[in-house]
């Protein structure tokens, strides 16, 4: 490759990485094409990526950009998962790839500008997703006010009968004909 191809690969890089919420660094030592593209398919499926990349490159790309602080994780057989929305799915395609096929290692992720271990990287596997959080979180919300309002409403219902209760008994004291 000469200069003004790396310089160009550079570039693509940097446009890559731009934007992204997300990256995991793994090596993929002792898969072969087709597991790697299963995981390229999965991970796309997902508009999220996984590109191998030569290293010196991937340093010079990520250059005064958050995925800088994985710089030290970038070296021998390299691939980095991107993703630029919720980084749940991305660890759990990840995770769930490697209970398959364990020859890929996971060696750091990058959450938010916090640089998280392979441990971590699993266990933010296990999370439910953004949505389904908000979902909870919704429900949690909505649960007191719709007990309040389950009680209020008992309360006017009894208020009612109890007022019936006492309509009924008044008319039954009025004599006939006194109207």
């Amino acid at each position: 490759m000469n200069r003004r191809e790396k310089e160009q690969t550079v570039l693509e890089l940097q446009k890559w990485i731009e934007g992204f919420q997300a990256a995991v660094v793994t090596n993929y030592r002792g898969l072969n094409v087709e597991q790697i593209n299963n995981l390229r398919r999965r991970l796309r499926e997902e508009k999220m990526s996984y590109h191998v990349i030569k290293n010196t490159l991937m340093k010079i790309a990520s250059k005064g950009t958050e995925l800088e602080k994985l710089n030290d994780y970038i070296d021998g057989p390299t691939a980095i998962a991107i993703s630029y929305g919720d980084p749940v799915p991305l660890a759990k395609i990840l995770s769930d790839f490697v209970k398959n096929q364990p020859n890929l290692e996971i060696k750091a992720g990058l959450v938010q500008g916090k640089v998280i271990s392979p441990d971590e990287v699993k266990s933010l596997a296990t999370m439910p997703s953004r949505e389904n959080m908000l979902a909870q979180l919704l429900g949690a919300i909505q649960m007191p006010a719709a007990l309040l309002l389950g009680v209020m409403i008992s309360s006017f219902q009894e208020f009612l009968s109890v007022l019936h209760a006492r309509i009924d008994q008044l008319e039954k004291q009025v004599p006939e004909g006194s109207n």
